[in-house]
């Protein structure tokens, strides 16, 4: 009992962050190692820490199709994400990716209430950039990254306006399962995993918020595989969120979605047309809506 008083008052000084939040300082490599054009952006919020932030550009001589804000998960930086939206300018998609204070070469250290001001003042940045002006926007929200942006979207209604369509990959429904998660991995925290998860404020979870985003198309990735996030939190994610939506299942580690061409190109498919795009009839096999597509530089995927 004297370990769990000792846990139990840690965590309540951090205020359970150390749960949820897994930055990694520094900079390891630039989309330009990836054959990527791109520049660094600043960004600055509202109380004042600077962002970094990548800007990579829809590829020389693509037509611009739209632009892609992706609001990555609770660990590491941007090098280590930038696999959930490298292919994207190569098929017509500009792509804002930001680090979240105290992720990277970003300012500040990481809370729940200050990450929701890094998305608020990514969406700002992206009303005054020039190359978005006219274009559809998507958002991308890739574990963590999707259950901050659902709640930050139903407190923010007006910029549900302005996106074409929400693409949630492996995100959570509830903050609390993420902590028990964490907790459960640690032999000294395993067996207070239930009582300790309690600590961590669950409100502003996403099955708590999605009800209420309505209008907007929302495309759910799931693995049913994943390790970490298990498939059940996509299910309620799912059945809680308003039409039109889709759950797409799909195969993989955690966030390793977009790491398989299958999947990559449902995402195209869907940005297309959300409204009616309807997943796959079997997964990993035959796409149904719209006829597949394949570049000259690509060969067809073969069936999963």
């Amino acid at each position: 009992m004297r370990i769990l008083g000792i846990v139990c008052l840690l965590l309540t000084l951090s205020g359970c962050g150390s749960l949820l939040f897994y930055p990694e300082p520094g900079q390891l490599f630039t989309p330009e190692k990836a054959g990527l054009q791109y520049r660094e952006v600043t960004l600055t919020t509202a109380d004042g820490l600077k962002l970094n932030a990548w800007w990579l550009a829809a590829k020389q001589g693509v037509e611009v199709k739209g632009t892609v804000l992706h609001l990555h998960g609770n660990g590491g930086n941007l090098p280590m994400h930038l696999g959930g939206s490298f292919w994207l300018p190569k098929n017509g998609y500009q792509v804002l990716l930001i680090d979240y204070r105290g992720y990277g070469l970003s300012e500040g250290e990481p809370s729940l209430s200050g990450i929701y001001q890094d998305i608020d003042t990514a969406f700002k940045w992206l009303d005054q950039a020039p190359e978005v002006k006219g274009k559809p926007l998507v958002l991308l929200g890739q574990s963590l990254g999707g259950s901050m942006a659902v709640h930050y979207l139903v407190q923010h209604p007006q910029r549900q306006t302005q996106l074409k369509a929400i693409v949630l990959d492996g995100a959570p429904a509830s903050y609390r399962d993420v902590g028990q998660f964490v907790l459960s991995t640690s032999w000294l925290t395993w067996p207070f995993q239930v009582p300790l998860s309690w600590l961590v404020p669950d409100g502003d979870s996403a099955i708590n918020s999605i009800a209420q985003l309505k209008g907007v198309p929302k495309l759910i990735y799931h693995s049913i595989d994943d390790p970490i996030v298990p498939l059940s939190n996509g299910i309620r994610l799912y059945q809680a969120a308003p039409p039109p939506r889709v759950l797409q299942l799909t195969r993989g580690g955690h966030v390793q979605t977009f790491a398989d061409p299958v999947w990559r190109n449902v995402m195209l498919r869907y940005l297309d047309d959300p409204q009616h795009f309807n997943g796959l009839r079997r997964l990993g096999e035959i796409p149904n809506y719209p006829a597949p597509q394949h570049s000259e530089d690509e060969p067809p995927e073969s069936p999963q």
